[in-house]
């Protein structure tokens, strides 16, 4: 995958994260547990800043990002958005394993175990993804720039 599509693609992704966090914020009070609701909407607007700047400095920028980077950058995007979306599954589910802390504010005891595994994996694989995205992005800007063609 080509630096210009991937980058494109990041970024379309990381608008539509914005947007569908923005008309979930209107869904927060209606959820069974809107605290862990708030969760989901903070993951959507955080994440999708995070891609938005991440799509724009490989557009804007020299650097040595390879196709296959990016293909992991690409991945990663994708990868939110299974993350985003179980975390608003998990408004409903309360569970608590991996989000301890918003569980317990938010008065959650637990899901069903298919449900904790749902949330946890969504989590630990976006949370991977991105971290690795991210190394790649700083290895390829960390090489320097491009030589002109």
């Amino acid at each position: 995958m080509d630096v210009q599509r991937g980058g494109r693609q990041i970024l379309i992704h990381g608008m539509a994260l914005i947007f569908v966090g923005l008309v979930w914020g209107l869904i927060v009070p209606q959820t069974p547990f809107p605290r862990l609701a708030l969760t989901a909407h903070i993951q959507f607007l955080t994440n999708g800043l995070l891609l938005i700047v991440l799509a724009s400095l490989l557009l804007k920028f020299q650097h040595r990002v390879g196709s296959r980077s990016v293909a992991v950058m690409v991945l990663a995007a994708w990868l939110t958005w299974a993350m985003a979306l179980s975390e608003v599954a998990n408004s409903w589910w309360g569970t608590a394993g991996i989000l301890p802390i918003a569980a317990a504010q938010a008065g959650a005891t637990g899901g069903a175990p298919w449900e904790e595994l749902i949330v946890t994996l969504a989590h630990i694989a976006a949370g991977l993804a991105l971290i690795a995205a991210w190394g790649l992005l700083l290895a390829g800007f960390a090489r320097g720039a491009e030589k002109p063609v």
